[in-house]
């Protein structure tokens, strides 16, 4: 059996407590496992409401009822979760923001060392061509942090890479490679849109997908160690000694040195386990916030002094890329400010490989709130969609920092963001009834 996505969050709420930069405001350690506890008890209702717009709806309303502090310190990110979950990523990251003071030992900005911009892609690409593992990380509710991973997978299978393994898939989703595509059985993360198109990128490449996710009750310094032994014993078996690794987990799980937990990392324990060192690509800490105070400095020196609209990452005339925090990471991946198209990131397009495509909320009916999902049209109504957004009305929200699309027009509009296909869109009430359907074809761009 796999892991709940109960037990998943929880895992995740404990390590942002332990180990992961905190927001500015804190909580005592009873006040935040109290909070642990009745943010998991809320969200395993909210999972038991059908279809995702009830179960936003549920979340969102949960913390607007509940106004202590320590509690909303913890049940944001798990809030945040659901809004990436139905597209809503502007307010993400404001329901949920891990500011990035700097640490002891940081490199100095990049600039300042000699260093020149590169595009990441390409930078990545080279650092990683004779390597047999490469780890990236990700901020799991600021989706932006997954998009250069998704556009690096078409790179790294052309030099020969040829297995993908993800946190918190499922190991019991023993049909993902023949079915193709991601649903609600295949993990926890994969709920989100970019996620679900990093697997299915992963899966159309020919890249053997391999769940590593710890199956026990174990955390800490327990779960990252078996993390790692299940990553070395399914990866590298009988069949496959020579596989080629691409990981994509969370955070400091990449890290390879300094104290995690009660212990190590997820990377450290990999590497003392099989003899490798992957290149570990940090994304989580060089990105824009939702207020400037919460930027690293670098950050924003880099924002003020170099102008670039695509991830870059830094290299100096010796050829060597920068890191923030090199004892931990080969390389710091440095992303844009955000730019919003009708209520969204343009970063959707994840570099141009999607669309923006216009919708109206009249597929919803003139009923609001409504949940519009876009999915490929050879998957199955089991898929996680391309994409999701919601429309509603100004008269519907609860909270200015908690609505997912409003608008003061007669017909909300905005865009969903589509590879080259043909899709199946449909447009749902809180009940998960069927309000509309349609169908388009996004062109290839020439």
């Amino acid at each position: 059996m796999s892991m709940s996505a109960g037990l998943v969050s929880l895992l995740l709420a404990a390590q942002w407590m332990q180990a992961e930069p905190a927001p500015t405001a804190t909580a005592s350690i009873p006040q935040q496992r109290e909070a642990v506890a009745k943010s998991e008890n809320l969200m395993a209702q909210a999972q038991k409401r059908g279809g995702m717009l009830a179960q936003y709806l549920f979340m969102r309303d949960a913390r607007e009822r509940d106004q202590n502090l320590a509690f909303r310190l913890i049940f944001n990110q798990y809030l945040s979760w659901f809004q990436t979950w139905v597209g809503d990523y502007a307010a993400s990251r404001v329901t949920f923001s891990i500011a990035q003071p700097p640490e002891k030992g940081d490199s100095a900005p990049p600039m300042d060392g000699g260093y020149k911009p590169t595009p990441a892609l390409e930078a990545i690409a080279e650092l990683a061509k004779d390597r047999p593992a490469i780890f990236f990380n990700e901020n799991h509710n600021i989706a932006l942090t997954r998009t250069l991973t998704v556009q690096m997978l078409p790179k790294l299978r052309e030099l020969g890479y040829d297995t993908f393994a993800a946190e918190t898939l499922y190991h019991d989703d023993r049909d993902l490679m023949k079915r193709g595509y991601p649903t609600s059985d295949t993990g926890f993360y994969t709920e989100e849109p970019i996620y679900a198109e990093m697997v299915r990128t992963a899966l159309k490449l020919g890249f053997r997908v391999v769940a590593y996710e710890s199956e026990s009750m174990a955390t800490g310094d327990a779960r990252e160690r078996e993390q790692a032994r299940n990553l070395y014993q399914r990866v590298f078996d009988k069949q496959h000694p020579k596989a080629r690794l691409v990981v994509n987990a969370g955070f400091m799980h990449i890290q390879k040195s300094g104290k995690f937990f009660d212990g190590a990392a997820m990377a450290q324990h990999f590497m003392k386990i099989s003899g490798i060192e992957p290149v570990t690509v940090e994304q989580t800490v060089m990105i824009p916030h939702d207020v400037p105070a919460g930027d690293h400095p670098a950050y924003r020196r880099i924002a003020q002094e170099v102008p670039f609209d695509a991830p870059i990452v830094f290299r100096n005339d010796a050829g060597a890329l920068w890191s923030l925090r090199p004892k931990g990471f080969d390389v710091s991946v440095v992303f844009p400010a955000e730019s919003y198209r009708r209520g969204r990131p343009t970063w959707a397009t994840i570099g141009n490989l999607r669309t923006p495509y216009g919708i109206t909320a009249d597929i919803c009916r003139n009923t609001y709130p409504c949940l519009v999902e876009a999915r490929y049209a050879n998957e199955g109504d089991d898929a996680i969609p391309a994409d999701r957004l919601v429309f509603e009305l100004t008269t519907f929200t609860t909270s200015g920092k908690d609505r997912v699309r409003t608008s003061s027009d007669a017909t909300p509009n905005s865009d969903l963001y589509l590879r080259p296909g043909r899709y199946r869109i449909s447009a749902r009430d809180s009940t998960n009834r069927v309000l509309g359907n349609t169908s388009t074809t996004i062109e290839s761009r020439r």
